[in-house]
């Protein structure tokens, strides 16, 4: 091909996004997705809820096989197990979007002077809306009301750690 020929190729990038559940219900496998981005181009919107059993490491306080809607972090060093779902900009039933936000032991900071406190930045997917919220004590319960439906998402860090997760606010 000649140089008035030629063609711009964009890369395309593979995310991973999502786990499973092994069929023994042990604990969770990173599941697949593929999507095409560019590199200036944000990964879309990944929240996908699962409603198998919750991994060995996150059923601290559950009994049974604990199959409660919750959804995994980008790297799986976080879930969020949700008590409202689906969650929603206005509840207008009274109740909360409660979360409860469950780290791996290991992604736990030995060093003292980590801030234990987890910093959520939440921005609105295709938006410059960004809102701050912060869980006192680190990944616990909390409750996260974000400003408007849509899907957003959540960098968090806690104890040195950082991880990235995608959820849903319904109107």
């Amino acid at each position: 091909m000649g140089s008035r020929g030629r063609m711009l190729l964009v890369s395309s990038v593979v995310l991973l996004a999502g786990c499973t559940s092994t069929a023994s219900g042990g604990t969770a496998a990173p599941a697949a997705t593929t999507a095409t981005t560019t590199a200036s181009t944000p990964a879309p919107c990944a929240a996908r809820v699962e409603t198998g059993s919750l991994p060995d490491w996150a059923r601290t306080g559950f009994s049974g096989d604990a199959r409660v809607p919750h959804v995994f972090s980008a790297n799986g060093d976080i879930v969020a197990v949700l008590f409202a779902h689906p969650l929603r900009q206005v509840r207008e039933d009274g109740s909360n979007n409660k979360i409860l936000w469950v780290a791996r032991a290991d992604t736990t900071s030995p060093d003292p002077t980590a801030p234990a406190t987890l910093v959520i930045t939440a921005r609105l997917d295709g938006t410059d809306t960004r809102v701050i919220r912060e869980v006192a004590g680190g990944p616990g319960p909390s409750i996260i009301d974000l400003p408007q439906a849509g899907c957003w998402r959540l960098d968090l860090s806690w104890s040195g750690h950082t991880d990235t997760i995608d959820l849903v606010y319904a109107p």
